[in-house]
């Protein structure tokens, strides 16, 4: 089974599912998982995690996120993107100042009501099953942030923006917010997601490189190893003697360790290898039991 995490280049007219279907037949696995989920129509980086990495999803999504997005003004969908059916069009007769005013005033915490168009479940289904059946229900507003926000280039109705953001936003919504602020509706035409955590479009791979990897025995070459998601972490080794202890999850005393309990702090992160120099686990130090505790076991 292959374990660690492959920065995908999701194509358009992949849903991310489709993404780990795909996967898992070019890698003969099921352990396989994404890490935040893109649109069909949207494209670029999707960090998805094999094997003993999947236990990284929430960590991975957590992470901060870039986008490229082209909105296009004047216009309302039921979708808040290009794809769906309009709603109402509009006449744009806003400036540019005003325009890159509105899209500014958005950086910061935020409030934003989630589109019916999303895999948000309400009872136990998903809003966009709601939505095809003609169904709008009250969506609560969630606390997203916008770590910053920018304009490159405005061509008339067209807004080209570049966006650092939260887990958990959404860019069609956020391109409704602003077209409702700027009083002419608007929509999401295109997005690119450039960035996800350390993971950049730059160094993504899109399926029919993986599967030419996989074909030609070379996929060990795409993977990156679980362990790179902690490398700010120190690096603690037990002996001989103590990888018993540490293959089973026990605590680890600082007495067991070559550790100088000077440099140790209450909370302190370690990645853990085996005196075989194998990645094992992330340990933190808890001072009260005066010894690492397990947090996650990768073997």
């Amino acid at each position: 089974m292959y374990n660690g995490i492959i920065n995908v280049y999701k194509e358009p007219g992949y849903t991310s599912f489709d993404v780990v279907a795909r996967l898992r037949g070019i890698l003969h696995q099921k352990k396989i998982g994404h890490t935040g989920t893109l649109d069909p129509d949207a494209e670029g980086v999707l960090p998805v995690v094999l094997g003993n990495a999947t236990k990284l999803v929430d960590a991975l999504t957590d992470k901060t996120k870039t986008y490229e997005c082209i909105m296009q003004l004047g216009v309302e969908t039921d979708t808040e993107d290009m794809s769906g059916t309009i709603l109402s069009e509009h006449e744009v007769n806003c400036s540019e100042d005003e325009i890159r005013s509105a899209v500014h005033s958005f950086k910061g915490p935020y409030a934003q009501v989630p589109p019916m168009y999303s895999a948000l479940k309400k009872d136990g289904k998903k809003l966009y099953e709601l939505a095809r059946e003609g169904v709008v229900i009250e969506r609560p507003p969630r606390n997203v942030e916008i770590f910053s926000i920018c304009t490159h280039e405005i061509n008339g109705s067209e807004v080209r923006m570049t966006v650092d953001c939260s887990r958990g936003t959404y860019i069609r919504s956020l391109c409704r917010d602003i077209g409702e602020k700027l009083g002419c509706k608007a929509a999401m035409k295109h997005l690119t997601r450039t960035k996800s955590g350390n993971y950049r479009i730059g160094d993504a791979l899109k399926l029919s490189e993986i599967e030419r990897a996989a074909k030609a025995g070379e996929v060990e070459k795409v993977i990156i190893p679980t362990e790179d998601f902690f490398m700010d972490l120190s690096l603690i080794r037990t002996d001989e003697v103590t990888d018993r202890l540490l293959e089973n999850g026990n605590p680890l005393k600082v007495s067991d360790l070559s550790l100088c309990p000077d440099e140790i702090t209450d909370g302190l992160r370690v990645r853990v290898h085996d005196s075989g120099d194998r990645f094992y686990a992330v340990y933190f130090y808890k001072a009260s039991r005066g010894a690492f505790m397990p947090e996650k076991m990768f073997i």
